[in-house]
């Protein structure tokens, strides 16, 4: 009964902080420059830059399992892209609420708290199996609850340490392409074939495309 009690207070507090008012904004089209790869199985996100592995980093995906529907505190699995940033000034361990810093700085492992920390990667999903990730509010961002990092605990979000979040950031474009995947990340030597991700597929079915026209997506207030 109480972890009923629980998850039904954790969806509420979820959609209240995606129920404010979304406005247009632009996002740029994705590019194969710089993209990132996330697997749930391995709980690990990889950076690639020009066909090279720049960093990898561990991560939290959904205790609650992979998914994209409405309450669910699944992470949605597919092609995503980076639609935007918040926290460019944010000390570390700054708490955001509504995605605006409050003005508290948390440590990590502080107990009792599990707030969004440091940074908020806002992910747009690009297919119909993530269609809904943006208004769900899909993040890649800071945790409190660093120890836990490693193993499924979010409740839909990428949960990253506050460190690794912030030199994540600090690397990714607005427009950035992000996959999460179930399988492990691709080896090295794959890293230059943008096939091994699906993303020669053509734009009307992925929406990765290599010009620089832009596409509008909503978004909320930004920090």
């Amino acid at each position: 009964m109480r972890a009923r009690m629980f998850r039904s207070s954790a969806l509420a507090v979820a959609l209240i902080l995606c129920a404010l008012p979304l406005r247009a904004v632009t996002v740029p089209a994705p590019t194969l420059s710089t993209r990132v790869v996330i697997s749930v199985r391995d709980q690990k996100l990889m950076l690639i830059e020009n066909g090279t592995i720049a960093a990898t980093y561990p991560v939290s995906t959904s205790k609650y399992g992979l998914g994209d529907g409405w309450g669910s505190l699944t992470t949605p699995l597919g092609l995503l892209q980076v639609a935007q940033k918040i926290g460019d000034h944010a000390p570390f361990g700054a708490v955001f609420h509504n995605r605006r810093w409050t003005g508290e700085i948390l440590q990590p492992n502080t107990p009792g708290r599990d707030p969004v920390m440091t940074r908020i990667i806002w992910l747009r999903g690009l297919q119909v199996s993530n269609a809904h990730a943006f208004k769900r509010c899909i993040y890649i961002h800071g945790t409190n609850e660093e120890k836990t990092i490693g193993r499924p605990a979010s409740y839909g979000c990428i949960r990253m340490r506050s460190n690794d979040v912030t030199a994540l950031y600090n690397q990714l474009p607005i427009g950035t392409p992000v996959e999460i995947v179930q399988d492990r990340l691709p080896k090295a030597s794959k890293m230059a074939d943008p096939e091994v991700y699906g993303f020669d597929a053509p734009a009307s079915a992925s929406a990765l495309r290599k010009d620089s026209s832009q596409t509008k997506v909503a978004s909320g207030p930004r920090a």
